[in-house]
């Protein structure tokens, strides 16, 4: 396994761990700002409006399997989804779950949904809004002047945690020291390590701020601070508060946050290549999630994301005000010609697809990868999960090779948007596959810090 590693590494010029260092900083900041494919692109400006799913074509089942299958054979190993169009839904399953033993996947497998989970600590956050124990524009240094003093906890309000306009740092390479340098070394070392949520909170205010205060700049450390806060404001536990007035309130039966490393129900295996640094990729399904806390540690199903997103867009689990809230957003993306492509909310955002508009939110962690998106009265929804992470690989300067596995994806999401299958499907056999470049993982966002 090492002498494969080492080849690559010469190859690329990688020898050195400082080469090393700066190649994975560039690659991980290049999917961190990363723009969404040209054909995606509208005009500029806020969304022309969302796409209505009554004016979308019924699901067509064998184009969404045909598009489904075309992201496995893109390499990608396994994945499984859910599509919804008002009370018809099609599940299905492609690829491997366990590469090893050739387990398949299944439709019905629990996954590590990363960041989905900030749409529901939002959720938690905006019913105490209506309660009126958060004000969304309050410092917040009136809920946790102890973990935010100074100038900073008076400038920074709850509403700039859930929009990612704070300025505060994310957490996530401080708490994995070594983690661009080996790692797969780092990875298998912290399997089992507990990190308290005022620890997280800790590292990612002392790292350095990667964009002013009002501008956004994705980091996990916000929701935890939010998680932190809701604590303080209730007086309860935060996965217990959201558990019991989130996901019950929604009637999941398979969304939970693990008491332990190891997932409750069925699942796949997770597998990590950290762009071909981790050969092969090895299997983190089970690992310890208080590193994500409540800003990425969900399990769920995809027909549990979609039975989410459609009671929260269609009004079930907040009250108006507060569900325009979090709908008010913030310029995230623009493609390389300028052009907006994402807005985010609060914990929740909108993206242009090819077919229009769609609110929702990805999620990954180390090995598992999940998106959804919804129209926005949450008629029409796809839910996708899959256990291949960072498989891109990358030149010498750092940058993603083009590749076959992230167009295949956005093609069965936007196939099933729009029913079935994209109008143009750009997948591995029928044409070159579009630069990874203009194609950003959403569910592979990692911070540089820097």
């Amino acid at each position: 396994m090492r002498t494969t590693r080492t080849a690559r590494s010469s190859r690329l010029g990688l020898g050195r761990p400082a080469r090393t260092t700066a190649v994975l900083s560039t690659a991980l900041l290049a999917l961190s700002l990363g723009v969404l494919p040209a054909q995606a692109a509208g005009a500029a400006g806020a969304p022309a409006g969302p796409t209505a799913a009554r004016h979308l074509p019924a699901l067509d089942r064998a184009a969404l399997r045909a598009s489904l299958d075309a992201f496995h054979t893109a390499g990608m190993y396994g994945a499984f989804a859910a599509v919804r169009d008002g009370s018809e839904q099609w599940r299905g399953a492609t690829g491997l779950a366990d590469p090893a033993t050739g387990r398949p996947m299944a439709p019905d497998f629990e996954h590590r949904v990363g960041s989905i989970t900030k749409s529901f600590t939002a959720v938690a956050i905006l019913q105490q809004v209506e309660r009126h124990r958060i004000d969304l524009d309050a410092p917040v240094a009136r809920y946790v002047p102890d973990l935010v003093p100074g100038e900073r906890g008076e400038q920074v309000t709850v509403r700039m945690l859930l929009n990612h306009t704070s300025g505060i740092a994310d957490y996530v390479l401080p708490a994995f020291p070594g983690l661009l340098q080996d790692p797969g070394k780092t990875l298998d070392e912290n399997r089992l390590r507990h990190i308290e949520p005022e620890e997280l909170v800790r590292l990612g205010l002392a790292a350095p701020p990667v964009a002013q205060r009002g501008e956004f700049s994705y980091a996990n450390t916000n929701f935890v601070l939010a998680g932190l806060i809701l604590e303080r404001a209730t007086g309860q536990d935060a996965e217990a508060y959201i558990t019991r007035n989130v996901i019950r309130r929604a009637g999941l039966r398979h969304t939970y946050f693990p008491a332990s490393a190891a997932l409750k129900g069925p699942h796949p295996g997770m597998y990590e290549s950290f762009f071909g640094f981790i050969d092969p990729p090895r299997d983190y399904s089970a690992y310890d999630m208080s590193w994500a806390s409540t800003a990425g540690a969900l399990v769920s199903t995809t027909s549990d994301l979609d039975a989410f997103y459609r009671k929260l867009l269609g009004g079930k689990l907040l009250g108006p005000a507060a569900l325009r809230a979090m709908k008010t957003t913030v310029p995230a993306a623009v493609t390389p010609d300028g052009e907006l492509v994402m807005r985010y909310g609060l914990g929740l955002y909108t993206l242009r697809m090819p077919s229009g508009w769609y609110w929702g939110h990805d999620g990954a962690v180390f090995g598992a990868g999940t998106w959804s998106l919804a129209t926005e009265d949450g008629r029409r929804q796809v839910s996708v999960a899959y256990n291949l992470m960072k498989y891109q690989r990358l030149d010498e300067q750092g940058q993603p090779l083009p590749e076959a596995i992230t167009p295949a994806l956005y093609a069965f999401v936007d196939g099933a948007l729009r029913g079935g299958a994209p109008a143009a499907v750009r997948g591995p056999r029928s044409a070159a596959p579009l630069p990874a470049a203009d194609l950003p993982p959403l569910v592979d966002r990692l911070p540089t810090g820097h």
